[in-house]
């Protein structure tokens, strides 16, 4: 299982280190623009793999995509991070850019490669892949609702004082801080409700506390997060090379699951060994669902903003 990732950043760099850790995957190469930036990422890695007990071998190369060739998986983190007071709309012109020649670059050299895309506004460069390549619908991924709901169940792990095992919940809808939508309504401590704990004032306390979980750190950091960004995409990563058949929100392509039509936006997927292997449609309420169109409406109009000529 051979597994790249374009962007040593410090989203990348620990997503290589998280997916090391794991000792799945036989190889992962680390791409970056930056001269000799990702060869000392992977050596910094390598130096750690006999500390930490992983047989993982982590190579890095400077824009050099023929050393990625017969990739299984990669993953997109390259393009320029949020600052203090951006919204990852913001990001979409450089981005689109660098997204369009990465993933040209890394299908030239792995054909059959799965893609997540974790680069900003996520659903919106998840989107322009889909339009700019030929890989089937479900070797398309975008990464951010993991990450929305592990914030999610860490901001009510908080609240009841709890060990974030007891705790389920998901976040569907854009990745953005206005088109999120926290299922609160379907969140449990142990299959119990948070409703039986939590009171309605805090319950909503969470979820705008959730929506604006990256923007909260990207203030007091002064850059984009890292540690669980990596985390989360790891955890896809995993789930694919390891055909575990497990259930994430991610953004996928939908063709009328939800009503909603040529956007990718989070919803609950099955990732196994062929990527998306199946859509999951949940039964919604109609707040949820008025509030999971007003977040489509928000990527549609960012999507619109892209050329997605091929």
């Amino acid at each position: 299982m051979k597994v790249t990732i374009v962007g040593a950043g410090a989203v990348g760099a620990s997503c290589a280190e998280y997916v090391a850790i794991k000792n799945f995957a036989s190889e992962v190469v680390l791409i970056d623009i930056k001269e000799n930036y990702a060869e000392g990422k992977a050596m910094d890695l390598m130096q750690t793999s006999s500390l930490l007990g992983f047989d993982t071998k982590i190579t890095g190369s400077t824009n050099d995509y023929s050393k990625t060739a017969g990739s299984d998986i990669a993953v997109i983190t390259s393009g320029i991070p949020r600052k203090p007071g951006m919204t990852r709309e913001e990001l979409i012109g450089i981005n689109a850019d660098i997204v369009k020649s990465v993933s040209s670059s890394l299908i030239e050299h792995s054909p059959e490669v799965t893609i997540i895309v974790v680069s900003n506004p996520m659903d919106t460069m998840t989107y322009l892949v889909h339009k700019t390549t030929n890989l089937p619908k479900n070797k398309i991924i975008g990464m951010g609702g993991a990450l929305d709901s592990a914030r999610f169940k860490y901001r009510i792990s908080e609240a009841l004082d709890c060990p974030s095992s007891d705790v389920d919940g998901m976040v569907i809808g854009g990745h953005s801080d206005t088109g999120m939508v926290p299922l609160t309504r379907l969140a449990t401590r142990n299959s119990v409700p948070v409703s039986k704990f939590l009171s309605e004032d805090r319950i909503s306390q969470i979820s705008e506390d959730t929506k604006v979980g990256g923007a909260t750190l990207t203030k007091m950091l002064g850059t984009s997060a890292w540690y669980a960004p990596g985390a989360a995409v790891s955890s896809l990563v995993q789930a694919i090379a390891c055909d575990q058949k497990k259930m994430f929100p991610c953004s996928a392509l939908l063709e009328g699951e939800y009503g909603l039509n040529d956007l990718c936006i989070g919803v609950p997927v099955i990732l196994g060994k062929n990527g998306i292997e199946q859509i999951v449609e949940i039964e919604l309420d109609d707040a949820e669902k008025a509030k999971l169109k007003e977040s489509a409406e928000g990527v549609s109009k960012t999507n619109g903003l892209l050329d997605v000529k091929s």
